[in-house]
């Protein structure tokens, strides 16, 4: 059975969400899309779920966190490479995001993006051939 994994993320503004990560390549699939929420699609098994807060909060009891003020969750991506983790979190500087700095361990490099919403991103490259503390597959 392959795992599929839905991130649910509440937004202000669908149209500005769209807009923004538009900018930085997702897609979105129609088939789950309305007035109250988008399916963008961030690979064949990850999706991110943007609901607009009313909508959001029909599915829960507490109230929705304001991330522009504390951090709910970080969201953390794979890239490829050094080079895709700074070109995808350039593009959402471009588009608006802030972005702390870069974060090098050697096996590992980071950057991260907060969206529109206040959402934390973070995108990383880890080499586990550099890491001596990695655990080796046999």
């Amino acid at each position: 059975m392959t795992t599929k994994i839905f991130v649910n993320l509440p937004v202000q503004s669908l149209e500005r969400s769209v807009a923004f990560y538009t900018q930085l390549g997702y897609t979105f699939n129609q088939k789950f899309t309305d007035e109250n929420a988008t399916c963008m699609v961030v690979s064949d098994d990850i999706y991110v779920m943007l609901l607009v807060k009313p909508f959001f909060q029909t599915f829960i009891d507490k109230p929705i966190a304001d991330t522009h003020k504390s951090v709910s969750a970080i969201i953390s991506i794979n890239a490829e490479d050094r080079a895709a983790v700074d070109v995808l979190v350039d593009k959402a500087v471009a588009a608006g995001a802030k972005s702390p700095e870069a974060k090098d361990y050697g096996f590992m490099y980071q950057r991260g993006y907060e969206d529109p919403d206040g959402h934390q991103w973070e995108v990383f490259y880890m080499d586990e051939n550099a890491d001596p503390n990695a655990i080796q597959a046999g």
